[in-house]
């Protein structure tokens, strides 16, 4: 267990902010959230990651973690596993409001909208955790001007998993400020693997069985129409990218937009 002592530093490490907790929601035995303050200098696009942690014994202990919060927010937000015998999240875990954690100068990642051929529909296919980046996305004006439509797909294993389920599918539509385009251009299918919920498919099988798009009454996935962004476990990530290549997607890059992206930096410790 991290105590404040151990992380209350008087100064960051070099590439480093140092940032207050402000609030800790634990959702679940293996889920929580926090917030914390953040830098006015610190700058970064919906759907990016930095790397976050704590000081322990002076050094940097940091893991790569997307920004929950869209850019505008004045304060940061992370969502993340707690994993018992993990460097990071074994201490990570037990922040309460008052502890300061590390939050990297730069950000980056590949989930990002430049990185996609505008226009069509933009599926968000998450799991776990891996919908941090998409709650930033889905809060970001931005990302409804460059794509007609917008699909987040979140599959966990039990219901109390599915973070934010209330905000995405309640809060945001009655926004005073987002609520109009977000009610005409978001849709949110969540789906529970292993125990009884309205969906109990993983994203794979209702790709494959094409219920996916069937159930919303559009054809199935094609790279002239659709956009994709995958973020998840390595085995979820590299399921679904067969599944699209297998359909003529292309993945895109800083340099070379193109159909789908998929973001490599997941934690796991």
């Amino acid at each position: 267990m991290s105590t404040s002592a151990e992380i209350a530093k008087p100064a960051a490490p070099p590439g480093f902010f140092q940032e207050r907790v402000l609030t800790v929601h634990h959702w679940t035995e293996r889920l929580f959230s926090f917030t914390c303050t953040r830098d006015p200098s610190f700058r970064f696009t919906a759907g990016q990651f930095a790397m976050i942690g704590l000081a322990v014994e002076g050094k940097p202990l940091v893991r790569a973690y997307s920004m929950v919060s869209p850019p505008w927010e004045e304060h940061l937000e992370f969502l993340s596993i707690k994993v018992q015998d993990g460097p990071l999240t074994s201490r990570l875990q037990h922040i309460v409001p008052g502890d300061h954690v590390l939050i990297g100068r730069k950000a980056t990642g590949t989930l990002v909208t430049d990185n996609l051929v505008p226009g069509g529909v933009l599926w968000f296919f998450a799991t776990g955790t891996g919908l941090a980046p998409f709650m930033s996305l889905i809060r970001e004006p931005e990302t409804y001007d460059r794509f007609e439509r917008i699909i987040l797909v979140h599959t966990v294993r039990q219901a109390a998993e599915l973070a934010y389920r209330d905000l995405v599918a309640k809060e945001l539509p009655a926004h005073e400020l987002l609520g109009e385009i977000v009610a005409g251009k978001l849709t949110y299918i969540p789906s529970v693997t292993r125990e009884p919920f309205g969906r109990t498919k993983r994203i794979t099988t209702m790709i494959e069985d094409g219920s996916l798009t069937a159930d919303l009454g559009l054809p199935p996935l094609s790279p002239e129409r659709d956009r994709a962004m995958l973020c998840g476990s390595e085995a979820m990530n590299a399921d679904i990218r067969a599944l699209l290549e297998a359909r003529g997607f292309e993945e895109g890059s800083n340099n070379n937009p193109g159909s789908y992206v998929v973001e490599k930096a997941f934690v796991t410790k």
